[in-house]
């Protein structure tokens, strides 16, 4: 037997061990009744994701070659046979996985959400459950997700992986609304391989690449409302697993048993511009996903990028909102981040490095975003974010008692008065122009 066949032998009895073992039902995170209870390392987990306040999402794969963006096979109507020919020329001769965590790291981002299988079903990963991954269908031959694991742990920065639910090119991923003319036979489809499918694709993401963060799932949207995922099983495999991984899903719903995190796509909570969040707002850690310029997967027309000040400012409402933001990037087929995406993240980090003990360890303040700007509380301190406001005065309907009130810059204090009816009025020493005034305010408890 050669070495590669002892290599392959060896991999496929960790992984059915590890699955073994996860599916033991002994070790589940369950009360009495069945329902999900999250472990100590859970809960601990959703405190410091809380805590992290911010997030880069990559959306990364062979959709990138064509440059028209990860819906690129559905939206053009391609037909899996051409669209698995993207593979064979895909060679990001200039991905560095150092330097991307570090520019990423350096733009305050505390994690990174990165697309291990999206919804054409190319894994960005080394898996033995399929061939059309990055090692085996591609001359770079690399484990891309592996190497940025890696330089994740090395650079002390949290790494989460998307996965989709949903599958364009499988036989067994069950006719959804999507990836209708991908080519595959009339009605299609076997759940049960599909389903053992992926969670032995989440097995290997769970065994092979260290501590994980979280599991970021997509795709329900697919299948009718009705549709049973199973998640219950699947989530508690991932639970099992890594019990402080946490589990998020972009189904656009209400959040359902085992679910971590509550995910908002491209609005904050409570709002719904976009049309993919009227779900109701949970107790659980909220996270906000959006693009830095139009599109998730790299298009080469989308040059709109929103500017530094736009990005901070949506850093600090979404943060004023008790949430995260996971603000995304879409990388380039030659292995680099777009230049203005780097750009942007330099100009992020230079903020953060001043104004981010605002940002982290927060949550929502006292006042709800309005239109002048946003709070944000640590402790008995509210930080004032003021975006945008014509002149020096700012009432600030409080019910608390304010000790004391400073320029959180530099110090300098800032003149109020308490309101008799409530509240306090705060007197800057100058019109806010920066791209976020911040004051700071001491409380009484």
């Amino acid at each position: 037997m050669t070495f590669m066949k002892y290599k392959t032998l060896f991999h496929s009895i960790a992984i059915a061990a590890a699955l073994t073992l996860a599916m033991d039902g002994s070790a589940a995170a369950q009360d009495a009744t069945g329902r999900y209870t999250p472990t100590p390392e859970n809960l601990k987990a959703r405190a410091e994701f809380q805590d992290n306040k911010f997030g880069i999402f990559l959306h990364w794969g062979i959709y990138s070659m064509p440059g028209q963006g990860e819906w690129y096979m559905n939206n053009a109507g391609i037909d899996r046979s051409e669209y698995e020919k993207l593979a064979s020329g895909f060679y990001p001769s200039r991905f560095n996985a150092a330097e991307w965590v570090a520019a990423i790291k350096a733009s305050g981002a505390r994690y990174i959400c990165i697309t291990s299988r999206h919804h054409d079903g190319f894994s960005m990963f080394d898996t033995r459950y399929s061939d059309f991954d990055i090692v085996d269908a591609t001359p770079f031959g690399r484990d891309v997700i592996k190497e940025i694991a890696d330089e994740c742990h090395r650079q002390g920065i949290k790494l989460h992986f998307y996965y989709s639910h949903l599958d364009w090119r499988r036989d067994d991923y069950p006719q959804g609304h999507t990836g209708r003319n991908s080519g595959r036979p009339e009605g299609h489809g076997d759940w049960p391989s599909y389903f053992q499918f992926m969670n032995n694709q989440l097995t290997e993401l769970l065994t092979n690449y260290g501590p994980i963060g979280a599991i970021w799932f997509d795709g329900f949207w697919d299948q009718p409302a009705d549709f049973d995922w199973q998640t219950d099983e699947q989530y508690a495999l991932i639970h099992r697993l890594q019990p402080s991984c946490l589990i998020g899903n972009n189904h656009h719903r209400n959040i359902n048993p085992g679910e971590d995190i509550q995910i908002f796509e491209r609005d904050q909570p409570g709002e719904n511009t976009a049309g993919y969040s009227g779900q109701d707002i949970s107790s659980l850690p909220l996270e906000t996903c959006q693009t830095m310029n139009g599109m998730w997967g790299y298009k080469i027309q989308d040059q709109n990028y929103k500017s530094a000040k736009e990005l901070i400012h949506y850093l600090v409402r979404t943060a004023g909102k008790n949430a995260n933001l996971l603000l995304n990037i879409g990388p380039q087929p030659n292995g680099e981040l777009p230049a203005t995406a780097v750009q942007r993240l330099r100009e992020i980090g230079e903020w953060m490095d001043n104004y981010g003990e605002t940002i982290y360890g927060t949550r929502g303040g006292d006042i709800a975003p309005r239109p002048w700007g946003a709070t944000t509380r640590k402790g008995n301190r509210l930080f004032v974010h003021i975006l945008d406001l014509a002149d020096d005065g700012l009432y600030l309907p409080l019910e608390s008692t304010v000790k004391d009130a400073k320029m959180f810059i530099d110090g300098t204090p800032v003149k109020f008065r308490q309101e008799k009816g409530g509240g306090v009025l705060l007197k800057l020493p100058k019109v806010p122009d920066e791209i976020d005034y911040v004051i700071e305010l001491t409380l009484k408890q």
